[in-house]
């Protein structure tokens, strides 16, 4: 039996990035250079609008930020799976009045692969996550938000930010849900990764689906047979 490939070439008309939020490019001339933008806009089949990273010293970028320059762009998108888009592109052009705007020539195809390999379950479940200190008990920082996708396997956890410096570390926490009447359930699990988008930070949580506290969670949610 043929195994399934970790990447999918599509032929798309559009990609559905929104403005706001942040492509990863990748730039190997005049040196391997990576660096996040943020998405302005685009043009169907024209072109794609970035903001540039550094506007106040683009005089250090001009050769990476040039003309002709080949590109690898990538973003993700949330959702059921989760998805990595990526595609090829090159620097059409690169504005300095009204704003200092970076124009990618729009992709032929754009390449996606899933992130996860079980699908999850959308919800707006209000929860909050806290650190767990090196006796095992629940520190005093506590982090308010809710879970925007569950499976057996984990969960996306949202909370607002003003800061876009801020991100969750990749360690040990306890997800707290409110379960009605009072009680409370603590699950164990792990930071894998965080990401702030327009205002909020998104964190990646890994379960051990093998937790009875989990198998509970997803009964509560009408979920014990996912």
């Amino acid at each position: 039996m043929n195994a399934k490939p970790l990447v999918k070439e599509q032929k798309r008309t559009f990609f559905e990035l929104e403005p706001g939020q942040f492509v990863d490019l990748q730039i190997h001339f005049p040196v391997n250079f990576r660096i996040k933008a943020r998405l302005i806009g685009y043009e169907l089949g024209g072109y794609i609008i970035l903001k540039h990273p550094a506007p106040l010293q683009m005089h250090k970028y001009n050769d990476v930020f040039k003309i002709g320059n080949d590109v690898v762009a990538r973003y993700i998108l949330e959702g059921q799976k989760g998805q990595c888009f990526a595609f090829k592109s090159s620097i059409e052009y690169v504005s300095h009045l009204p704003e200092k705007f970076i124009y990618l020539r729009y992709p032929d195809k754009i390449e996606n692969r899933e992130l996860r390999a079980q699908q999850r379950v959308s919800t707006h479940l209000p929860a909050c996550i806290q650190s767990i200190s090196d006796s095992g008990s629940l520190s005093k920082n506590k982090i308010n938000g809710v879970v925007a996708d569950i499976s057996p396997k984990g969960c996306r956890f949202i909370f607002k930010a003003d800061n876009n410096q801020i991100k969750v570390n990749k360690k040990s926490v306890f997800v707290i849900f409110q379960m009605g009447e009072g009680k409370v359930l603590n699950i164990p699990a792990d930071v894998r990764n965080s990401r702030y988008e327009s205002g909020k930070v998104n964190v990646g949580i890994q379960f051990d689906d093998a937790n009875p506290q989990v198998q509970t969670l997803l009964k509560y949610l009408l979920l014990d047979n996912y």
